[in-house]
């Protein structure tokens, strides 16, 4: 491809539009994660759910959290060896593939099935975008494009909500799904369009046979799976949709045209001689990739997901189940350990995180994570149990001036970035993050109807951001192109993995606290003897705990954050841009 960073980082027009596809995409993904808020109350009607099964309904979050960390290495470590663009094009098409299924879906298990795909195919946009950044710009002028990369998901963080409420008010929760499948498959297009043209391939070589195919029988599943009743009353059209045997909707006549459509789409890529899917030069990646490392890799990060998402953390950090996963989680931590040792083609090579830079850098990325869960889960609880008991929308919109604030953080982070080392930049942005968590730690009951609210809010916000683009520039500039998918893929699995443990570690603490303060507290009996059901003394003095608690909470986010910034200033040690602009320049891989 000719897109290229030239050494006194000028970068032409192409590699701009690459940036601003892919960024798009990273947003869009971004705030689909976000969009299921406002949306689950319906997706777990439309499952057969009541609104007090909410456990019952924690696997449309948890499947999508592992479809995005599970599989995230095996991807980053695929657009090393096939290239950049073929993995952001292939995981918008997952993508696209997991919203047509959870539109379509019509029980709990295929719900959960979308998201998982969902998930891989958001999560996969991450490492290939942040490589692809470092194909196309030189070290000393990448820090603006990281930080542009990291306002967008912050920004699709915080538009999320609002797209989903926007949706909602003209149509049902498929609708949001459904425009996700467009959104994605146009995305797609223009990527391959892009990358297609600027290395002088035709669009007319592309297996339009094989791409008919494949969305002619997308289309019929769909439709399996939804069961329109304006086809399943028609006298004629009804009988595609009765079962042959049994009971099940895949054993209808209209479910056989499916499977024929997936056979045929089979012997297509079979025969074609340049198949859609391009299986010949995947063959050859995946056998230069350890699938057994992946699986093991994806089985640990599953174990800890499931572990920590299943549990309710107002209430503990993990339940009898989560200790059992956290058991798997370690048996298959320690099989890759081995497996990295022994195998051919480690998933993770050797020596790629040797630098200090490097280790370090998803080393702060991992505290990051377990700092910044406190804002997005503790401040929405807070806002709940003081001014806003009756409504948890308008208890999340609270975190809109934090979520606002921080992609700001993010793109004047990446300016910086290009004069200041990565250490410095990032341990500022985690003082002032620190800052914030302890100015929150003093709010009072109050305090959330008061404009002086929004400082500490803000400042954190900001305080994160800052420290989006130095952490990447930092692994960024430490490792070998080769191995950038990979290695991004692992600082976003330490950024998850560590909002996890922190939610963990954070909710013990702040339980603790919370019964240290509450054994203080007499029985409401004593405190109102004539009026037990309707005491303000003993209500109060629970409240009193419960912000205690939420003190807690917020001195230890603190104290994460802190450790960031200390480790960032004893790693993240970047070259001068001499050194920088020493080095040949890239091209993206595609």
């Amino acid at each position: 491809m000719s897109a290229s960073a030239e050494p006194d980082g000028r970068v032409d027009a192409l590699a701009r539009l690459l940036l601003g596809l892919a960024a798009g995409a990273v947003a869009f993904a971004a705030a689909d994660t976000y969009v299921v808020v406002l949306a689950l109350p319906d997706m777990m009607a439309a499952a057969g759910l009541s609104t007090d099964e909410l456990q019952r309904a924690a696997p449309l979050i948890s499947g999508f959290l592992l479809g995005y960390v599970g599989v995230l290495p095996l991807i980053g470590r695929i657009a090393d060896l096939r290239g950049r663009t073929p993995v952001l094009v292939g995981s918008l098409v997952v993508f696209a593939v997991g919203s047509l299924v959870t539109a379509a879906a019509y029980d709990l298990t295929s719900m959960v099935v979308g998201r998982f795909l969902q998930g891989v195919g958001g999560g996969g946009l991450v490492p290939a975008t942040l490589a692809l950044v470092a194909d196309l710009w030189p070290p000393a002028r990448r820090g603006l494009p990281l930080g542009v990369v990291g306002a967008v998901q912050e920004v699709g963080a915080v538009l999320g909500p609002l797209y989903g409420a926007l949706v909602l008010a003209v149509g049902d929760w498929r609708a949001i799904f459904w425009l996700n499948l467009a959104v994605g498959l146009v995305l797609a297009a223009a990527l391959l369009r892009v990358t297609a043209g600027s290395a002088g391939t035709a669009l007319g070589r592309v297996d339009w046979v094989g791409a008919g195919l494949a969305v002619a029988t997308l289309g019929v599943v769909s439709v399996v799976m939804r069961e329109p009743d304006v086809l399943v009353t028609d006298v004629q059209i009804g009988r595609l949709f009765l079962p042959i045997a049994g009971d099940s909707r895949w054993a209808t006549p209209l479910a056989l045209v499916a499977y024929a459509g997936l056979g045929g789409f089979c012997l297509r890529q079979a025969a074609a001689s340049r198949p859609l899917l391009a299986w010949r030069r995947w063959r050859e990646v995946l056998v230069r990739t350890d699938l057994w490392g992946a699986l093991l890799l994806g089985t640990a990060l599953g174990g800890v997901i499931v572990a920590f998402a299943s549990a309710d953390p107002e209430v503990a950090a993990l339940d009898t189940a989560g200790v059992g996963w956290l058991v798997v989680a370690a048996v298959a931590g320690v099989l890759f350990g081995w497996r990295q040792r022994v195998g051919q083609h480690p998933l993770v090579p050797h020596g790629c995180l040797r630098p200090a830079a490097a280790w370090g850098a998803v080393a702060v990325s991992f505290f990051v994570g377990a700092a910044l869960i406190a804002a997005l889960v503790d401040i929405p609880f807070l806002a709940r149990l003081t001014v806003y008991p009756d409504s948890q929308l308008d208890a999340a919109l609270v975190l809109v001036r934090f979520l606002a604030a921080l992609p700001v953080g993010a793109l004047v982070g990446g300016w910086l970035t290009r004069w200041f080392a990565a250490g410095p930049v990032t341990a500022t942005g985690m003082a002032m993050a620190a800052t914030g968590f302890v100015l929150m730690a003093r709010w009072g009951a109050d305090a959330l109807e008061s404009w002086t609210a929004t400082g500490p809010l803000v400042l954190a916000g900001f305080g994160f951001g800052l420290a989006v683009a130095p952490v990447n520039a930092a692994l960024l500039a430490a490792t070998d192109h080769s191995v950038h998918g990979v290695t991004s893929a692992l600082l976003v699995v330490s950024r998850m993995v560590g909002m996890l443990v922190g939610i963990s570690a954070l909710t013990t603490i702040g339980l603790r606290r919370f019964y240290v303060v509450a054994a203080d507290v007499p029985p409401v009996e004593q405190l109102c003897p004539r009026s037990p059901t309707d005491c303000p003394a003993y209500s109060n003095r629970l409240l009193e705990a419960g912000l205690a608690q939420l003190d807690a909470v917020f001195m230890g986010a603190a104290g994460f954050a802190i450790m960031a910034g200390l480790l960032a200033l004893a790693t993240l040690r970047t070259p001068s841009p001499e050194a920088h602009m020493s080095r040949p320049p890239l091209t993206p891989q595609t």
